[in-house]
């Protein structure tokens, strides 16, 4: 294969990964606390070398993936009347327990549970200000939940436990399960200042139109890179095909 087999196949490998993230990004567009994810290319630079060289073939640009990073930007908040759909607005997570470990989550679509805990979608425990498991008791399970703005969970009869939010030092950190869980690879910090909304969810900061728009380009650009492949694996081709067979003897 030759350059330019080598330069688009290169183009067409980051536009694959693009248009991977791109299409997540829209199936999760109604997802409530999903969070975007973005990708970063930059570009290679060859250096070529030889005397007969011109300018434009000096130095080659080959594309490169360089990373995939999460867009922290806050959804809109939206009113729902359920007591338990909370919504955080501002910075911080939702901290619940899974099988797996301690997870994040800006969904707060909560739940009792059987035995009385207050669960998340999935059925994981939410953890309290002291990473502990919020457990109702059975007068308390019959009882209207009050949420505070600083979370605090409280019932006629009195405080039950205060939500907590953490955080941590690099979002970029995160890693996605699922659709709205996120593992934290570093220390988790508590968030001292919250604000938190009884009664409403935050939507996916996916902005349809746009990322409908993005994956329209980037389809477009990759079948021209395609269409050069073809092109010139069919030059290649011609050219072969022109080349005289040796005479027989």
């Amino acid at each position: 294969m030759d350059i330019t087999g080598y330069l688009a196949l290169a183009r067409i490998d980051a536009l694959t990964r693009g248009l991977e993230v791109t299409t997540n990004n829209l199936a999760n567009s109604s997802t409530d606390g999903f969070k975007e994810h973005r990708v970063l290319f930059s570009d290679y630079l060859s250096r070529q070398h030889g005397a007969d060289l011109v300018n434009g073939e000096k130095v080659l640009t080959y594309s490169q993936d360089r990373s995939t990073y999460l867009d922290t930007l806050q959804g809109e908040l939206r009113q729902t009347g359920n007591p338990l759909d909370l919504a955080i607005n501002g910075s911080g997570y939702f901290v619940v327990r899974t099988p797996q470990g301690l997870r994040l989550t800006r969904n707060g679509q909560l739940h009792r549970g059987e035995d009385g805990t207050i669960v998340d979608s999935s059925g994981d425990p939410v953890l309290d200000d002291q990473r502990r498991p919020i457990t109702l008791n059975a007068d308390e399970q019959i009882l209207p939940l009050g949420i505070g703005a600083d979370g605090t969970i409280s019932t006629e009869k009195g405080i039950i436990a205060k939500l907590g939010l953490a955080t941590v030092e690099n979002p970029n950190t995160l890693h996605a399960e699922g659709n709205h869980l996120f593992r934290p690879t570093t220390e988790l910090q508590n968030v001292p200042t919250q604000e938190i909304r009884q009664g409403m969810l935050e939507s996916s900061n996916v902005n349809a139109v746009e990322e409908t728009t993005a994956m329209i380009k980037t389809q477009r650009e990759y079948d021209l890179n395609f269409q050069l492949l073809q092109t010139e694996f069919t030059r290649r081709l011609n050219a072969i095909d022109k080349i005289p067979a040796e005479p027989t003897t």
